[in-house]
């Protein structure tokens, strides 16, 4: 029964750390792999991606790699391009963002009343002098302006910069870290792929 027990507790206990080493690593290279375990006569744990033999059970599940296939579209291309050189900002970062964002709808609009291709809240509209955030070049160049900005405020470490795009610049500040929101940590993941993927085209 103790053995058991402390079988058990060994197990999660090695879940929670495998777990957080991979939430640590995926965000600067995500990696796809199912992870198995095995448990021998001696109660050691084996953890491997491939397993030799059938006593390897499955342990945790991972996603498929992310695919763009045809769902991105080349129309706002040259005005990606224009942006990305007028405010130094990676063409495949800002595509990667509005694609996240809005999937290249130019009259997106959410929940929270961001608009437009890179989805610029009210707020954000007015500080940048957008005078019409449905117009795809005033909002990519004031979007790629923006996130710009937040680049620098975090010198230069593109996950944080995305949190503060998507959860606001002063709550990254107050957590120092990418805020611990599954929405903000799902969206800064997502831009990340997209923009891994759109470097390699």
């Amino acid at each position: 029964m103790l053995y058991q027990i402390m079988t058990r507790y060994i197990i999660k206990l090695f879940k929670v750390i495998f777990c957080s080493a991979f939430v640590v690593f995926t965000v600067a290279a995500p990696v796809y792999a199912d992870i198995y375990i095995y448990i021998d006569s001696g109660g050691v744990l084996h953890f491997t991606n491939v397993p030799t033999s059938s006593n390897y059970k499955i342990y945790i599940r991972e996603k498929p790699p992310m695919s763009l296939n045809s769902s991105v579209t080349d129309r706002y291309d040259d005005l990606i391009t224009e942006a990305s050189k007028r405010h130094g900002v990676s063409f495949s970062l800002l595509k990667a963002l509005i694609k996240t964002e809005s999937d290249f709808n130019p009259r997106a609009i959410s929940s929270a009343g961001a608009k437009g291709l890179m989805q610029i809240m009210p707020e954000n509209i007015r500080a940048l002098n957008i005078k019409d955030p449905f117009d795809p070049l005033e909002n990519i160049m004031g979007g790629t302006r923006y996130l710009k900005q937040l680049i620098g405020r975090f010198n230069g470490k593109l996950p944080m910069a995305l949190a503060a795009y998507n959860a606001g610049p002063n709550t990254v500040d107050r957590y120092k870290r990418i805020p611990p929101f599954k929405e903000t940590e799902n969206y800064v993941e997502k831009v990340m792929e997209y923009y891994s993927i759109l470097k390699k085209k």
